[in-house]
């Protein structure tokens, strides 16, 4: 495995962290700025909203500029959003911190996306990916849990210090190890928005809107669903989570191989299973053991779907895959906000806490539905793996590693 892999992967476990810790330090930041709880989640609200904004437009922004540089600005623009947050001496600057912090979000998983599937051969650029996202996995099981009680510790204040200084040992990592990645001669925002508007790109971009806002349809109340049904304690939530990171990582660990053998029947099984195993859950969660092991495979499954996505729009925005690859991450976080939504509005109805499994296995449905669809229309043999990729020129054409 390149060691770049590992500096991309130590920068999506910074960007993990500071991405899911907020929603365990809510109770904390209300009471030390004097909001409530529920404003206080505007916070989570914020930074998803960085996330949808400033994939796009960073990666536009940044078309022309070489992408190991283009990599160290968005972490730079990572560590001074976490900075201002920690130093926020208010709710509003601490909004505008979260905000900050979530603008490059997307942009560097695009960008960081491109340059892993350069660093290894032909039929392993899937691999290459997952194993960035694997960062991102590992902050769910490691990252959050023990910025979540650092917070409850020493204050929210010293959470945002210590992300802070991961994303800088993140930059020195960029910085030392991803070797010079140039931007292909006719690289251009046109050609970008071009390769955007590709209808397979925007069949996958919806595909990871409604496939994925089923996992977070059910995650998003994890918390309250472990309480009130499984009948755990609240000291149990944080281990029912972190088996939630863990069938993430599984699924990381699993999506490379797959995809990079079979691409869109990895994307079919995965989203087949998850919509099975999210009705499944609304009855295994009434047996303590099974429900455990449901939330474990739930976010295996879950998982599964996003490198195969990732890889779909790269694919098919092969001429210019970085815009594609960036607004991918706007349609997962805008798939975190409307399962969200959608999960919470079931409850409110009276449906009971388990009644967000139902709603997302119905997204789930509807993102196979569209998934299927695609397949249709790219005929036989269309995205059946990875290996055709090319992200900014063939591997033959790599530049050498070097790190200027």
């Amino acid at each position: 495995m390149p060691l770049a892999l590992l500096a991309l992967a130590v920068s999506a476990f910074g960007i993990g962290t500071t991405e899911f810790v907020m929603m365990g330090l809510l109770p904390n930041v209300a009471d030390d700025l004097g909001t409530s709880v529920p404003t206080a989640g505007y916070l989570v609200s914020a930074y998803a909203i960085g996330v949808v904004l400033g994939a796009p437009l960073l990666t536009a922004v940044g078309s022309r500029i070489p992408r190991k540089r283009m990599l160290l600005l968005l972490m730079g623009f990572f560590v001074i959003g976490n900075l201002a947050s920690a130093l926020a001496p208010s709710f509003g600057w601490l909004l505008a911190g979260r905000l900050l912090a979530g603008l490059p979000h997307g942009a560097f998983f695009g960008v960081g996306a491109v340059v892993a599937s350069r660093l290894v051969e032909e039929g392993r650029q899937a691999r290459a990916v997952a194993t960035m996202f694997l960062g991102l996995t590992v902050a769910n099981i490691v990252g959050v849990p023990a910025a979540t009680l650092l917070g409850q510790h020493l204050g929210w204040r010293a959470t945002f210090l210590v992300v802070t200084v991961i994303g800088l040992v993140a930059l020195g990592a960029l910085a030392r190890l991803v070797p010079y990645v140039p931007v292909d001669a006719h690289q251009s925002l046109g050609r970008e928005l071009r390769a955007l508007g590709n209808r397979q790109v925007l069949l996958g971009l919806a595909t990871a809107v409604f496939g994925f806002a089923g996992v977070f349809a059910v995650y998003s109340y994890l918390a309250s669903m472990t309480t009130e049904v499984m009948g755990f304690g609240e000291s149990s939530v944080t281990v029912v989570l972190a088996l939630f990171g863990i069938g993430m990582t599984l699924g990381a660990l699993a999506a490379g191989p797959l995809t990079d053998r079979a691409l869109r029947p990895t994307l079919y099984i995965s989203l087949a299973t998850l919509a099975v195993v999210l009705v499944a859950f609304r009855f295994t969660a009434h047996v303590q053991w099974a429900a455990l092991v449901t939330v474990v495979v739930l976010g295996a499954v879950g998982f599964l779907t996003t490198t195969p996505l990732q890889m779909l729009v790269m694919q098919k925005a092969k001429d210019a895959p970085t815009l594609a690859s960036a607004s991918n991450h706007s349609a997962f976080n805008l798939a975190n906000a409307g399962g969200a939504w959608l999960g919470g509005a079931a409850i409110a109805a009276g449906w009971g806490w388990m009644s967000p499994t139902l709603v997302g296995a119905v997204l789930a449905v509807v993102g196979l539905t569209i998934a299927l669809v695609a397949g249709r229309l790219d005929g036989p043999g269309g995205g059946t793996s990875a290996s055709r990729v090319v992200a900014e020129g063939t591997p033959q054409t790599r530049e050498p590693a070097t790190t200027h």
